[in-house]
Parts: C-alpha cells; structure tokens; sequence
C-alpha cells in the first residue's frame, strides 16, 4: 500500500454498550458500501458480522469480527466488537490494534455502564472517537439528554455537528451544521437516497446558536478559524473539517453525529465523518516497542521500507482452514510464505496463507504491509499478544494483560473418546480467548474451566459441544476464590533429603514469605550469596514455590499477594538436582503457607441496576441482603441507577429475582472489580462446604 492509499485507509472499531446497536450499524455500512447486497437484521439471526451461531440465537456480539467496505475511494477496515461486559477482553485487543473508533450511544438510555468501561479501554490507548447517538425513533429518546451524559460521565467535551429533525416516531433526519442544510431519507429505498433541504424554520435559531457553538470551540485551539471569525470572513466546510479533524485527533473533543441505524437514517454521514475526522496510519505517531536484547525503546514507523512488525490480537480455529490468527501490520512488508520471528518465544514462524476476511469468509492477499489488519495461517506457537517481527531486527510490542476469571466450572467427558475431544477443544479455546483458562483440581482430578461471567461459561460450554462434538457433564458455576496471606514468615527452613538405593535427593532452602496487596500475584526475588544454592537451581526453585501456589492451605484455591525472597540454602555435589531443589520449593511453601495466616478472598463485583423509581426500596434491600455495599444512585432519565458492590457469590440468578421484583421494568449491569478478604463467619461456611463437612 503506497503511502497515497495509506492516506485513504481507515482502521476503526464500532464500541458501545451490549444493544446500542453496535452490529446494526455494521451492517448499514456494509449496505451503503455496496459490499451486500441485502441488509442483515440481528433481530432475524442474519447479521454479516453475527456468523456464529451462539450469535444468531441469542442476538449479542460475542467475537470481534473484521470486514471492511470502501466508501469515497477510501478502505474502511471495520471490527464490530461485543457489547457485554463478559467479552470486555474481544474490545480491548481490538482496541489495541485499531486507529479510530465509533462509540455507539442508545438515544433513550445515553451513557450506559459498558460504554464507560469501553470508552477509558480507548482512553488508554489514546484512540481518537466520534460518537454516533443512534434509535432516536425509540419512545423516549432524547438526543440532548444522550449529548450531556457524554460531557458528563465520560468527561470529555462533545462537539455537536447534528441537529436531529423530529424525535421518536416523527424522526425524519438530520440538521448538518457545517453546511446548514437538512438531509431527509427516502423510506422508499432503505435510506439509500436523501433530499437535501432548507432547515425547518422552528429549527433554524437554534441550529445558527449551535453553529456558533461549533466556531467557538474550534476557535480555542485553531488560529485559522478564529481569524477568519473575526474578520468576518465565511469559514469554508473544508475550514470546518480539517479544524475538526485536528481536534479529534488530538482528542480536545469528540464529534457527535445523530440518526437511527435500524430506520436507515443517518448512516451516510457517518461513514463521511469516518472518513473526514479519524486518522489513517499515517496520523498516528511511529510505534514504540522494546528491543529484547537490551530492553531499550525501539520505534517503527508506518512504512514499507521499515523493518516488518506486527501485533497477533486474536486467534480463532476455523473449521476449513484451521488455525487464523488476525494480526495488525505496523511497518514493513510481508509476503506470502515468508517467515517471522515471534519475539515472545524467539522462534520463526512462517505465514504460508495470507487471509484478508469479511466476517467468516476470506480472501487470499499475496502481500501486506502498514495499516493492513490480516489473518494468517501456519502461526503455530504464536498466541494472542504476540510481536511477530523482522528475524534480524527483534521488537516487542506492548503486551495485552488479561483481568482475572471470576467463576469456575467443572467439565467431565462422558467417554474415552470424549476425553480426547475434551482436551483437544479445550486447548483450541483457550488459544482463542486468553479469558477463559483451564485446569485439574489436584484433589479430585476434575476439569475446571473459569472465565469472566455465566454467559461467557455458557457460550464456551455451548461451543465445545457443537463445534468440537464433546459429550461432557457440566457442572453448576462455582465462584473462583483466591487464597492469601495476613502475616509475615521469616527466615523459615526446609530441608528435603531422600535415599531409595541409587542416587539420592537433597536440598536446603532458607526463605522468607511476605504478603502483598490482592491484586499482586506471585513475586519471587533471589538474595543467595556464595554459591549456597547454585545459581542453575534457583529457576527450579522458583517454579517449585509458583506450584505450591496453584492451591493454597485453606480450600486448594490459587493463592496470589505474595512475595517470597530466597536467601540462603545447601546443597550436595551429588545428591543435589533440579527436581531436588523444586520439591524442596513446594514442600517448603506448604510449610510457610500454614503460618503465614492464611485467608480466602471473594471476588467482588461492580453492578448497576437501572430501575423505575417506585422500585429503588426493594432493589436497594435486595443488594444489601446480598452482602452488597450500596456506592450511591443517581437520575437518569427517568430512572434511578444504583451502583453497588457486591460478592458475585450472592449474584447467581440474581437477573431472575430483580425480573420478578420490578414486573420486568429494571435492568442490570456487572463487572469485576477486585478481590477482597471475606467475612471469617463467611469464609468457616465455604471451606466447610468445599469439604463436605
């Protein structure tokens, strides 16, 4: 791609809160666009971007899909990411890898509790967003309303560039402020067409005051236009863009445009603000990385002539093709066939396919190079997160760090053969999705699969027994505990000697355990002086200790906040070994655990429930009844929103329970917020649970 069509690229992602309309939107660009010919509907199971099945059934997002369409000689390459929170982890790798955004707002609800989780993802990656307020033919919408939850709970400053034209069923189209004219769509076509008409006049004073909004706040950052303000000369509609442009870019403010996707109203002007105000490769600033050798800052630049360097994001088993993993191209040229090195794991992989994909289907490109976001197969040990790199110029870009899973699930195949599926598609799932994770109760060597909420669980489960044909029990979701330490041990011994006839087993370990907070995991730190422990042993003796903490004193639970130093030890020339000095590891860690004052700790969740006001009583009695802790409510709208802290523990069938409360009338969020130490009369009842007491 030359730098010309470099200029004329654009990699943005569709975020927003879970029924926005997020992939609706998709599909009208996709329309528009001319790559279908039909619009897909979520509702009927159609949806281009909702391939999956589990999709289709239940209406929802679950996997970032990629297509792209062009629009205006320009290439849009779009991800629609999930809405709910249990895949927050599909928007923030998609995040990572994008250069501009379109946050989706529901013209009724405004700013819902996934658009601010989504919303600071974006923040952090320092993307630059437009917002596009949708369903403003819904009963209750209000497009003012939506404008100030977003100045407000997003602490950001919108720039409004639309007037809608009518509300909830009279809505009709749009006010564009750059040019003062009004767009009106066709019904008759899909909203493939539109008139171009003078503003109604009960409209046109507010839309000149809201023009003069637009001017005052480009005026604060853009000489230009200020000049030409003052001297009263016309600011052009090419001066309105770029300045916008600039300020969107340096993120002073967020455009805000208007309309209603499933109604085929305002979509066009979308695409055009997509194409006018989010950057191409070429606006962003060269990629920094980190070289592996050294550990010194390494920086490509979107170029071709650069040293190729790329981001793996996702990888995802296809049923005819295998194994894809999609990755972003930040510099340099890849071809067909030819190899990489993945800096992770300093291997060299080599791209024998090179797929560029339209939700699930795929077309083979023989090159790509800067800004491209492709598919490759024959990456074999590449995982999500990786650097694929030029071989003689090594990078590691940023690595993606994965929240905690908070509910556990027991998984038992019914037959050998079962097993064997079991195992394969759990593996292949877990390549894919690095929230969900896998392991083997010691104790009863059970399967335990975790992941971020009950609907996340449910769609794997869903998967392993459609996709890879795995007849297992399933057991009921567990919550996931963590074992951690109050006290201090200091200085603690352990010595290991074993003789059964031919060589024997021996190792000394002198070490100390301190806690840390619990949202620290494992730290260990290695302070042996003179060789009492050689050096080629202390690596076995920090994977013994990492063992030891896979299940902790209390209920077999992995424990976390903890920091052990090493300071002294023996060894002997003969006896000693690698597996002697890891066994002493896990023996001693068992050891100090028991002293260390061991306790459990309680995932706790952030909800929001969104409830009519004659309702606020009985929901508020209910999370306090849960062991919740109320943070406060607010007005929005015409409803009250409670936010509160509560145990997941307490929160199984909770949607149900609030369903039946409030005749059907409020809704809830939740999301994982931290571990915290549970109540000691709490924590007796679990462990004896767990046990079987």
């Amino acid at each position: 791609m030359h730098e010309n069509s470099l200029k004329k690229l654009r990699n943005i992602g569709i975020m927003a809160h879970i029924d926005a309309g997020k992939t609706t939107i998709t599909e009208r660009f996709l329309y528009y666009a001319g790559v279908n010919y039909k619009i897909g509907e979520v509702h009927d199971g159609a949806a281009t971007m909702d391939w999956m099945e589990q999709e289709q059934e239940r209406g929802i997002t679950i996997t970032a899909a990629a297509t792209h369409c062009i629009w205006r000689d320009s290439r849009i390459n779009i991800i629609d990411t999930p809405g709910h929170v249990d895949f927050t982890m599909e928007v923030e790798r998609s995040l990572r890898v994008l250069d501009g955004a379109v946050a989706v707002f529901d013209g009724v609800a405004g700013v819902e509790p996934q658009t601010e989780t989504v919303w600071r993802q974006a923040d952090r990656y320092g993307v630059p967003r437009i917002c596009f307020v949708n369903k403003l033919d819904r009963i209750g919408a209000d497009f003012f309303f939506c404008v100030d939850s977003i100045r407000k709970r997003l602490s950001c400053a919108p720039l409004v560039l639309q007037l809608p034209i009518g509300v909830e069923s009279d809505f009709r189209g749009v006010v564009d402020l750059l040019r003062m004219r009004a767009l009106i769509w066709n019904t008759s076509d899909l909203g493939v067409t539109w008139e171009e008409v003078d503003i109604p006049s009960n409209l046109r004073d507010f839309a000149e005051a809201s023009r003069l909004e637009i001017i005052d706040n480009l005026a604060s950052f853009d000489d230009e236009i200020l000049e030409k303000f003052v001297a009263e000369e016309e600011i052009t509609v090419e001066d309105f863009r770029r300045s916008i442009r600039r300020g969107t870019l340096s993120s002073e403010f967020v455009p805000v445009l208007c309309g209603s996707a499933f109604k085929n109203k305002g979509v066009q002007p979308l695409l055009d603000a997509v194409i006018h105000y989010l950057p191409s490769p070429l606006d962003l600033p060269p990629i920094v990385g980190v070289e592996p050798s050294n550990g010194s800052d390494a920086v490509r630049k979107t170029d071709r002539g650069e040293p190729f360097s790329a981001l793996a994001f996702k990888i995802m088993s296809d049923a005819h093709v295998g194994r894809l993993t999609y990755f972003r191209v930040y510099s340099g040229a890849l071809k067909k066939g030819g190899g990489v090195l993945n800096s992770r794991t300093g291997r060299m992989e080599r791209a024998s396919r090179l797929l560029e994909m339209h939700a699930n289907d795929r077309f083979d490109r023989g090159e790509v190079g800067p800004g491209d976001i492709v598919a490759g197969i024959g990456f074999k040990n590449t995982r999500t997160g990786d650097t694929l790199c030029a071989r003689d110029h090594p990078i590691i870009l940023e690595q993606l760090e994965f929240p905690a899973s908070v509910i556990d699930v027991a998984v038992e195949p019914k037959s050998k053969a079962d097993g064997d599926r079991l195992s394969k598609a759990l593996a292949a799932l877990s390549e894919e999705d690095p929230t969900f994770r896998v392991r083997t109760d010691t104790e009863t060597a059970q399967t335990i699969i975790s992941g971020m909420g009950e609907l996340h669980l449910e769609v794997i489960i869903d998967r392993m027994l459609r996709e890879f044909k795995v007849d297992a029990g399933v057991g009921k979701p567990q919550v996931a505990y963590r074992e951690t330490f109050m006290s201090p041990v200091l200085g603690h011994t352990y010595v290991h000697k074993k003789q059964t006839g031919g060589l024997g087993q021996f190792a000394v370990i002198t070490a100390s355990l301190e806690p840390l907070d619990a949202g620290s995991e494992f730290e260990f730190e290695n302070r042996v002086r003179g060789g009492a422990i050689p050096k080629e042993y202390i690596p076995a003796v920090e994977r013994g200790f990492a063992e030891a903490l896979t299940a902790g004193p209390i209920a077999g639970f992995p424990a976390v906040g903890v920091r052990v130093v090493l300071t002294d030890g023996r060894h002997h020339e003969v006896d000693s070994s690698e597996l002697a000095f890891k066994l002493a590891a896990v023996a001693w860690m068992r050891e100090a655990a028991t002293k260390a004052s061991p306790v459990l700790l309680e995932p706790l969740m952030l909800v929001e429930v969104v409830t009519p006001e004659p309702y606020l009583g009985d929901v508020v009695g209910d999370l306090n009844s849960r062991r919740g802790r109320v943070l406060g409510t607010e007005l929005r709208g015409s409803a009250q929103v409670v936010s509160a802290l509560v145990p997941l523990a307490q929160m199984f069938g909770y949607a149900t329970r609030l369903r039946s409360r409030t005749q059907g009338r409020a809704s809830h969020t939740m999301q994982f917020d931290s571990y915290k130490t549970m109540p000691s009369a709490v924590q007796e009842e679990i462990v004896s649970q767990i046990r079987g007491i």
